[in-house]
């Protein structure tokens, strides 16, 4: 009989699936029982037609927009770090760096407790002393990440360079 009720104030063209709220509003105008509300929450919750109808409460989604293909090998990066990782040679996260032009990949071990100076060192053994300083970085890490970490590179050498933070970029 509850399903019948149900189906008469939320499924029926005149009811029009009209969302938990509503619906539980219009069953209460006729009858009520026991533990009505969590069922009538479920039964929408696995309304398909609900699902469907129900308003979208996000920003709204925008276009990405590619980055411009860099001119060689190693001039433009993006890097990203993979952390949680179950503990392997007391290490718990990958530093993954991709070069853009040639997707050439390095997975560069590391914990998640690292600093940014030696966040810096690791990049600067990896990465610059092997291809040379990139002239941009793409990554979603945080800009306050990258600003020590520009800090830390200048610290380590001659280095001043512009990050883009950007996950939309990446």
């Amino acid at each position: 009989m509850q399903l019948r009720i149900l189906q008469k104030h939320n499924d029926s063209p005149l009811a029009g699936h009209p969302g938990q709220e509503k619906t539980l509003k219009l069953v209460k105008q006729d009858i009520h029982w026991s533990r009505m509300t969590q069922l009538i929450k479920d039964y929408v919750s696995s309304c398909h037609q609900c699902s469907r109808n129900k308003n979208i409460h996000h920003k709204k989604f925008v276009f990405l927009k590619p980055l411009p293909i860099p001119n060689g090998p190693w001039i433009c990066l993006s890097m990203e770090v993979i952390t949680q990782l179950p503990l392997s040679n007391s290490f718990d996260s990958i530093l993954v760096i991709v070069d853009r032009f040639s997707k050439m990949e390095v997975f560069i071990p590391t914990m998640s407790s690292i600093t940014s100076l030696d966040f810096a060192h690791l990049l600067i053994k990896n990465i610059f002393s092997k291809h040379g300083l990139p002239s941009r970085i793409v990554s979603d890490i945080g800009s306050c990440f990258f600003f020590l970490l520009d800090q830390s590179l200048s610290s380590a050498q001659d280095f001043k360079r512009s990050f883009d933070c950007s996950p939309s970029r990446n």
